[in-house]
C-alpha cells in the first residue's frame, strides 16, 4: 500500500523532534527506511522539553533517508495525484 503514497508531500518528526518536510520519494520495506526529496528541516519549534533547540535551516536538501526507528509522527500533508 505504500506505492500510492509515493510523490505525496510528507511531514515528518524525528526522534530529535526535529520537523521536515518533503515529497516521499521511496519506501524501503527491508530496512524499514523512507526517502524524501526536496527536504526543508523546521527545527524543533520549541517540542523539546529539555535541551537546545534547533532552529529551522534555509537550506533545501536533495535527499534525505530516514530509519524507521528515528521517525517519531509522519503525516500525509498533500496526497500525490496519482494516489487518489
Amino acid at each position: 500500500m505504500a506505492a500510492p503514497y509515493i510523490g505525496s508531500h510528507i511531514s515528518l518528526i524525528s526522534r530529535s523532534d526535529i520537523r521536515y518536510e518533503g515529497t516521499l520519494y521511496t519506501i524501503d520495506t527491508q530496512k524499514s527506511e523512507i526517502a524524501l526529496k526536496g527536504v526543508r528541516s523546521f527545527g524543533t519549534e520549541g517540542r523539546r522539553e529539555k535541551g537546545d533547540q534547533i532552529e529551522a535551516q534555509a537550506k533545501v536538501y536533495d535527499f534525505i533517508i530516514f530509519k524507521g526507528s528515528d521517525i517519531k509522527n509522519l503525516s500525509v500533508l498533500d496526497q500525490a495525484a496519482s494516489a487518489g
